[in-house]
């Protein structure tokens, strides 16, 4: 009955009033407002999604291009390469990946939305061969242990 309500109100622009609908037509309004605050949602999601995205798997070593702000206001680009741990949501809106660097024998791992307008571009520099969707091991792997095989990057 609702599906219908909602057909007969997209097609006139008006709300009828009938006797199915009776005393509830103020409830019936509210879910014609939250139906359409949902697609105002979904369009302005479709608007921010980021379309040159490489394809980026746990054990690439990627290269992200972050955007700063400076003391003086001013734009800067921050280079941050390392190894992807974690890969969250795939392309999603919210999608994330976990990107971690050991720099001075101090393990540092940033997690960055990849979808964000902060995000200039993200380059993946080598692909290896893992066998987990999670790679927490590497955050204690030492030496030859926190090793992975590379693999050969396909040339577009």
């Amino acid at each position: 009955m609702v599906a219908r309500y909602f057909d007969i109100v997209e097609a006139t622009g008006s709300i009828p009033v009938s006797p199915t609908v009776g005393k509830n037509i103020s409830s019936t309004i509210r879910l014609f407002e939250e139906n359409n605050m949902e697609k105002q949602i979904e369009e302005f999601n479709k608007q921010s999604l980021k379309t040159n995205l490489p394809d980026i798997k746990p054990g690439d070593t990627v290269r992200i291009y972050q955007k700063i702000k400076d003391k003086d206001n001013k734009d800067k680009i921050q280079i941050f390469e390392g190894m992807v741990i974690i890969k969250k949501r795939s392309k999603e809106m919210g999608a994330a990946i976990t990107v971690r660097k050991v720099m001075s024998g101090v393990g540092v791992e940033k997690i960055y939305a990849v979808h964000s307008p902060a995000i200039e571009k993200i380059e993946v520099v080598k692909s290896r061969k893992v066998r987990r969707a999670k790679l927490y091991y590497l955050r204690t792997a030492k030496g030859k242990r926190a090793q992975l095989k590379i693999t050969e990057q396909k040339k577009a």
